[in-house]
């Protein structure tokens, strides 16, 4: 037996690592090349760490997976009960849920839409600023538009206002001549 051992060549086993393979704590910082050099005592078993987080995920794990249970029967009990409702208002409903589905999509979209418009116009508009070092600039620009523009609306409101008032007198002079041609006394 000895001598079919001594026929073969003896071959090195070298290990080489991939570049891709990810460098282990133990390689590192023991210098170690992870098969057994630089042994880490602590590995043996878990950590109080470990078994603290067992210990407390435990109960609020079994906790939520009871409520689980429970809420999953009350939505069989609840089904089963609300079928036959569903079955016989199924003409009105279905086109209901159809119609509230569309438009709870619509709003969403439309909130999603306006959003994203928004904020890439914000995007576009903080690049330019940052491109033209103008934002000292800009806030006086804009400061004196929104001033401008609130003293412009408050103008018009004021406009309409009146007009709406010389409109409201008109109708009620129409109103009352209309009263004493016919003989109606006011």
């Amino acid at each position: 037996m000895a001598d079919r051992d001594r026929d073969r060549p003896v071959q090195p086993q070298v290990q080489t690592q991939n570049r891709f393979d990810p460098i282990r704590y133990d390689q590192v910082v023991r210098g170690g090349t992870g098969t057994g050099a630089g042994k880490n005592y602590q590995s043996s078993g878990p950590s109080t760490t470990q078994v603290l987080a067992l210990l407390t995920l435990l109960p609020i794990g079994g906790t939520l997976l009871a409520l689980a249970g429970l809420t999953l029967t009350g939505t069989v009990i609840g089904l089963t009960v609300a079928t036959p409702l569903f079955v016989i208002f199924s003409p009105v409903l279905v086109p209901a849920a159809i119609a509230i589905t569309m438009a709870v999509a619509g709003f969403l979209a439309s909130g999603a839409f306006g959003v994203t418009g928004l904020s890439s116009l914000s995007y576009v508009f903080n690049r330019l600023r940052r491109a033209t070092n103008t934002e000292q600039v800009d806030m006086d620009w804009a400061k004196r538009g929104m001033q401008d523009m609130v003293g412009y609306v408050g103008q018009k409101t004021k406009e309409v206002g009146q007009k709406t008032k010389e409109v409201g007198q008109n109708i009620e002079s129409n109103y009352k001549t209309s009263d004493q041609s016919v003989g109606v006394r006011a």
